[in-house]
């Protein structure tokens, strides 16, 4: 890499990108189980990329200046609120993805109550970490009841206990991201009508299936808009509306109720400020290329993508219930699906899967909870069921011949992490990766034993490291 003050051609700097991208996932020639969705269409891939083009240096900010780019947004909206049965009245806004959706329905609940000096957000421990970001960001008493260790969805007698007088917001799944499954909606919703408290749910990655399944005829619990006391949903379109990175909805039954999601400034020596965001500034080319994917697939082009991503993830579910070492955890609404292991080391068989190629994203215990891998099943899987089929097959079976995970040396560095967190306030980068260095922590990039030594952490600890592993991936200049 020459210096910065080196300009070089166009086609050098593309090539080195092109290189640095052959390391991403997914690989081997098969799409990703976590953190990609692909259509799997090139037109889909197409329209995106020339309206994201053709608005590259609109401004969402200015909706007076670019009035084009706010009439994009408000359709995109509005073809999000017909799926979901928004009333008459419903409002809403495009955000950069399902974590400022979740944060402004946070914040707007907060601001709706001035009167109450520490408010508090209620919700399951499956809700997404998005939500405990929000009560850390907006200072809000985040009360975390847990989950039925059967269904993996959210308690309800626990939730209406933790409702208190100070309580701004309940918010529930559907479905959740660890296990795929929707919460009692209906009943939680009443609930909440009941104490006067807004009930939000987040439907981030899995709310652009549902409407399409349940159209298809497959049978989907109640949990939209026509549930009574649903106040608030956020659904992602970069997900499984394969829009690109990042475009999230987030909608309210009523504009009062959005009200508060809004900041306004005008005590400054520059222009009035009005933001329905968190951002200011926001690509113009993000909500345009959703905007033209929307259009160009439509509910019958959802529909058929929807019909692959629920026929894949059926023979998933099927095939992991006839290998006798592995189970999933509840009943899977639509494309996520939880894996645990049945007698068998759950990281010796994570390890296995690595070795096998696989990146798959595991998910650590919690209270009742065993750990799992999860599995983001898109329209594009279908083909490839067999071979990971096959590969949880051998992995669960080589891993019932081997020693658990984190061994007995690895486990010593538990030790060595309390004495560096209570010597130095917390873990180092430098001193993470020595330890990891000296105990075999990291086996050709493996992190299988790296997870199970973070499941035998308590979590203050297990975040500190967590933080130094991932601040170490950015270190000071």
């Amino acid at each position: 890499m020459g210096t910065f003050a080196d300009g070089r051609p166009a086609a050098e700097v593309l090539a080195e990108l092109t290189t640095l991208h052959a390391g991403d996932e997914p690989g081997r020639g098969r799409p990703g189980v976590a953190n990609t969705f692909d259509s799997g269409s090139a037109t889909v891939e197409d329209v995106a990329v020339r309206a994201f083009e053709l608005y590259l240096h609109v401004n969402g900010l200015y909706p007076t200046s670019f009035p084009s780019v706010a009439t994009l947004e408000h359709e995109v909206v509005a073809i999000v609120g017909e799926q979901l049965h928004a009333p008459p009245g419903a409002a809403g806004s495009w955000t950069s993805g399902g974590t400022e959706s979740c944060l402004l329905a946070a914040k707007a609940a907060r601001d709706a109550r001035p009167d109450v000096a520490r408010p508090r957000i209620v919700f399951a421990r499956s809700a997404h970490a998005a939500w405990a970001k929000a009560a850390g960001y907006f200072g809000l008493d985040p009360f975390i009841v847990d989950i039925d260790p059967v269904t993996m969805t959210a308690d309800v007698a626990a939730i209406e206990r933790a409702i208190d007088d100070d309580t701004v917001l309940v918010v529930t799944s559907a479905p959740s991201y660890g296990h795929g499954v929707v919460d009692p909606i209906p009943e939680i919703a009443a609930i909440c009508t009941r104490r006067g408290v807004r009930c939000h749910v987040d439907a981030c990655i899995g709310g652009w299936v549902l409407p399409f399944a349940e159209q298809l005829g497959h049978p989907v619990p109640a949990w939209d808009f026509r549930v009574p006391g649903v106040d608030s949903i956020s659904v992602d379109l970069h997900k499984y509306g394969y829009t690109p990175k990042g475009c999230s909805i987030l909608l309210y039954r009523t504009a009062s109720l959005r009200r508060t999601q809004y900041f306004v400034g005008s005590d400054w020596t520059g222009y009035p400020v009005v933001n329905p965001t968190m951002q200011s500034s926001k690509s113009g080319g993000l909500i345009a290329a959703a905007w033209a994917v929307l259009r160009h697939l439509g509910a019958d082009g959802y529909r058929e993508l929807v019909t692959r991503t629920l026929t894949a993830t059926r023979e998933l579910v099927d095939g992991v219930g006839e290998i006798p070492e592995l189970r999933v955890l509840g009943t899977p609404a639509a494309s996520l699906v939880a894996v645990s292991t049945n007698g068998v080391d759950f990281f010796a068989f994570l390890d296995e899967l690595e070795r096998l190629g696989w990146a798959v994203q595991p998910q650590l215990s919690q209270p009742n909870v065993p750990p799992t891998i999860h599995l983001t099943m898109t329209a594009t899987h279908g083909p490839h069921v067999p071979d990971l089929l096959h590969a949880l097959r051998t992995a669960a079976r080589t891993a019932a011949d081997r020693e658990p995970l984190p061994t007995a040396e690895q486990l010593r560095a538990v030790d060595r992490l309390t004495a560096l967190a209570a010597a130095d306030g917390g873990v180092s980068p430098d001193a993470l990766t020595e330890l990891m260095a000296e105990t075999g922590l990291l086996i050709d990039g493996r992190l299988a034993p790296v997870h199970a030594l973070l499941d035998h952490l308590p979590p203050a600890l297990r975040e500190a490291v967590l933080l130094a592993f991932f601040e170490g991936l950015n270190p000071p200049l």
